[in-house]
Parts: structure tokens; sequence; C-alpha cells
């Protein structure tokens, strides 16, 4: 008899939100170690190096689709104290598919001397279905932040928005020598931020449980009383 359940809800990309959901029960380091088994990049390309940090966590791992802006914070506004928001960027936004991750330029002279992400835009941006948020500049108001599950990954904290301003959004970005182009897949915890490629995202889970049990061999070996050079050595030569 022919089934008439509903087929799991997909992204434009292809995955399920349960795929999705499978790759956010590993840390951003065993996702790492399982993109190199598949050898579609060199294993010191796609992360964000240490100059990008989490300063909000979440109430799980960051995990969405790229949408991509830069701001600037080098002159005064001609009138008033501030530059306003600019509502196209949150139709722009709900382009992508969700769930979304915000990764953000800060293109200023002096990156981080003022935070375009705090409280305010945290907010907005998780109600318009952001799993968090990346940038090169600073973050503030972290602890509202950190209350409400946002995660927040950027190079500084900082106590004023200064004169940051956005000034376009859609195009491919550059924070912590990651490179970012719109609906690319980003993974965030507490050891940092990397991109998943795509055309293996769905086989990673897999991939990871698999480096998981090989790990876990090797520690328990060396937790028990039959450790020996030899027992471990030859564990880890069965493993390779």
């Amino acid at each position: 008899m022919t089934s008439l359940a509903t087929p799991p809800a997909r992204t434009e990309t292809g995955l399920t939100n349960g795929e999705l959901e499978a790759i956010r029960q590993f840390d951003a380091c065993t996702i790492s170690n399982a993109i190199e088994t598949f050898g579609v990049r060199l294993a010191n390309e796609g992360f964000a190096d240490a100059s990008i940090r989490c300063f909000a966590a979440g109430r799980i791992p960051m995990l969405g689709y790229a949408v991509t802006a830069r701001v600037q914070g080098s002159s005064v506004p001609i009138t008033g104290q501030r530059y306003g928001d600019r509502p196209g960027w949150w139709e722009y936004l709900l382009t992508l598919p969700a769930p979304r991750v915000v990764v953000l330029q800060d293109m200023s002279d002096r990156p981080g001397f003022g935070s375009f992400l705090g409280e305010v835009h945290s907010t907005i941006l998780k109600r318009l279905g952001c799993a968090g948020a990346v940038t090169n500049g600073a973050v503030r108001d972290l602890p509202a932040v950190e209350a409400m599950g946002f995660a927040l990954f950027g190079g500084s904290a900082a106590v004023s928005h200064c004169y940051l301003r956005l000034v376009d959004f859609g195009m491919p970005v550059e924070v912590g020598g990651l490179r970012v182009s719109p609906g690319d897949l980003i993974y965030g915890d507490c050891h940092g931020v990397l991109s998943i490629p795509k055309p293996i995202a769905s086989k990673l889970p897999a991939a990871a449980a698999r480096l998981v049990e090989r790990e876990r061999q090797i520690i328990d070996l060396c937790r028990s009383s039959d450790f020996s050079i030899e027992t471990l050595r030859a564990i880890v030569s069965g493993q390779q």
C-alpha cells in the first residue's frame, strides 16, 4: 500500500530538518575532522581563525545558511546621532532558507571599534529565523543575548555602537580568514566557526560517529588497566 505520510521537510539546499539536527549532535572539532575524511578541501581551510571567538553560545550549536552583509563606521552621519536601519536588509534576509546565520564583515578602518550586533539587532535577527551571527567586528549586550539563546561570534566586545552603518548585503564576505558566500552552511560552537560543504553535509553525521567511536577506543584504553604502548600501537594501527 502506498504511504501517504508527509515526507521530511527539506530546505532549499536539500537537507531535511532531521539531517541538520543530526549534524548538531557533534561539536565543531568532530565535524571538522569528519569533513577531512571526504577530501573536499585542505585541512587548513574552511574555518575562521582564532581572531573570531564565541561570546554567546546560544542553547544549541549554531547551524544555518549564511546571510551576508557589510558594515562600516568611519564617518559621522551628516544629520542625527546615528545611521538608521535599512528595512531592505530584513527583506533580503528572508530570501535565504532558515535556519539562518548572519555573517557580517566590518569594513571600518578600525574593525571592532564599535558594535553593530547587540541585544536589539540580535532580537530582530532571532525573530527573522536566525540562529546566530558572526562578525570580525565587535559584539555587545552579551548577558542579554546569551539569555535569549542567540549565538554571537566576534573579534571583540565593545561598549558603543559608534557610527556603524549597514552599507550593503548579499555578497561574499570574509571574517577571520573564512570566506563566506550567501547560502553557505555555517556551523559554530564554543570552539569557533566553520563552513560545511553542502554536497557532503548529509553524510557528515555517519562519518562523525565513526570518528567518535575510533577516538573512544583510544580514550578507553588509556583509562583502563590494560594500557600499554603495545596495545595502544595495535589500536592506532588498526584504525589507519
